[in-house]
């Protein structure tokens, strides 16, 4: 394949090359599809994987008071966007299931200041 694909969503386009990986969004055949979630790199030790937390607050209204909610996504990182950092803040986007735990893939990466 030539040239980076439009995956359809207002995204900045990868700093790295292919390696010939079908995997990958840009470059491969991996469509995305599904919703867009923002989070932070929390485990980065797998190969061509991450792990992302979602922080959100939600109302009680029964206690009137907050409670804070965590949620882990496992993601495919393809290896046009390079190595990512704990820390680092990504864009997620859902895809067809990859592994047992993988249905999410790194559509762009933002990394920690």
């Amino acid at each position: 394949m030539s040239g980076i694909r439009d995956i359809g969503v207002d995204v900045r386009p990868p700093p790295g090359e292919w390696d010939g990986n079908m995997n990958c969004p840009f470059y491969g055949n991996l469509r995305v599809r599904g919703q867009i979630i923002e989070g932070i790199v929390s485990t980065s030790s797998m190969t061509d994987a991450i792990v992302v937390e979602r922080r959100m607050e939600r109302y009680m209204k029964k206690y009137e008071r907050y409670e804070k909610r965590t949620r882990r996504y496992s993601a495919h990182l393809p290896s046009c966007i390079g190595d990512l950092n704990p820390g680092d803040k990504v864009r997620i986007m859902e895809c067809r299931p990859l592994s047992k735990t993988i249905k999410f893939c790194v559509i762009e990466s933002e990394e920690s200041k």
